[in-house]
């Protein structure tokens, strides 16, 4: 920052004196970035390399389904576009433990962690609810809050229901055949960087949906709508008493918070300039 000094006009002498201009401070060095990709790397520093503050990267977190959706059925099966000219139920109720333990409540635990992790790293969190009490918002609508953010990466969280208990495993859906660009190799890519992720965190490959952990989907409203990359992760099946296990624990939802936040930050060094 210059430092003026103000003019002053001697007016018995008839001189004018003008004082100089100190010389701007340097500009503090530009910390380095961590590189690992198996874990979330730790915090950057806030340091700045220029006096022009850079743009935050954008992630678009959407938790499925909502803790106050059994309450208003009229609401959560009004039919709503869904892309492809098709429509589909605002949103449902989602699955549970066979304890109990709600997907939505799962959902919703774990987004804020992967949230938390993400905000340390210096990216933007755009969640598509406040809360897991209300009602919706129906699917088209969580679509387009990432199209409105302009999201680097879209991520929906879920977790599965399949009814046979031999069924377990992690997959990633996303969108195909794609409706747009970033339908098409900006979303694959994100669907591997996650599933990179969650196999480096020790989470299982799905057994019965998808190939080797990814899902192209045509049916998903979510992906179908969205012009941002994006993906949807079903993080295991909560009807397998192994996996039912994990998602109701503490411990179980911060190593899938890690996982997914792992592979969002890898996709986003490679592809958003992070």
């Amino acid at each position: 920052m210059f430092a003026v000094r103000s003019l002053v006009g001697l007016v018995l002498s008839g001189v004018l004196l003008v004082a100089g201009c100190s010389s701007p401070a340097p500009p503090p060095p530009v910390p380095s970035a961590a590189a690992r990709v198996s874990s979330v790397p730790a915090p950057v520093s806030s340091s700045v390399a220029s006096s022009v503050a850079r743009e935050p990267v954008t992630v678009v977190l959407d938790p499925g389904h909502n803790g106050g959706n059994a309450r208003r059925p009229d609401v959560i099966n009004a039919p709503v576009p869904a892309g492809r000219g098709e429509t589909k139920p605002c949103n449902t109720t989602g699955t549970a433990t066979d304890r109990g333990y709600a997907e939505h409540a799962f959902n919703w635990d774990v987004a804020q962690r992967v949230g938390s992790l993400l905000e340390a790293q210096g990216v933007r969190v755009v969640y598509t609810r406040a809360d897991d009490t209300g009602v919706g918002p129906c699917v088209n609508e969580r679509a387009a809050i990432g199209n409105r953010a302009g999201a680097a990466a879209v991520v929906s969280i879920h977790a599965d229901g399949a009814t046979s208990a031999g069924a377990r495993g992690f997959h990633v859906a996303y969108s195909a055949p794609p409706l747009n660009a970033a339908q098409g190799a900006p979303s694959v890519e994100l669907a591997e960087a996650v599933r990179s992720g969650l196999l480096a965190g020790d989470f299982p490959l799905s057994n019965y949906l998808g190939s080797d952990g990814l899902a192209p989907r045509d049916d998903l409203a979510g992906l179908n709508l969205s012009e941002r990359p994006a993906v949807l992760v079903e993080c295991g099946n909560m009807r397998n008493a192994a996996e039912a296990a994990t998602m109701s624990s503490v411990d179980g939802r911060a190593r899938y918070a890690t996982a997914i936040a792992s592979g969002v930050v890898a996709f986003l060094r490679e592809h958003a300039g992070f």
